[in-house]
């Protein structure tokens, strides 16, 4: 599994979808689907996007710090 960054090249919005498809091994678009899927359910679903957009450092950031 690789480390959580949002990726550069296969952003939609903020790259948190391409992020977290990396990580779990899906693609990018199953993962987006996924997520417009939970957002017909209750919940803080669109919050916790932006709190992963936040907190998920852009992939060029991270190869920086490395």
């Amino acid at each position: 599994m690789s480390s959580l960054a949002r990726p550069t090249n296969d952003r939609m919005i903020g790259g948190v979808c391409a992020a977290l498809a990396r990580r779990f091994g899906t693609s990018a678009t199953t993962m987006r689907v996924i997520f417009l899927v939970s957002c017909l359910l209750p919940g803080p679903q669109f919050l916790l996007y932006i709190a992963l957009w936040i907190l998920f450092p852009s992939e060029d950031k991270a190869r920086a710090a490395w």
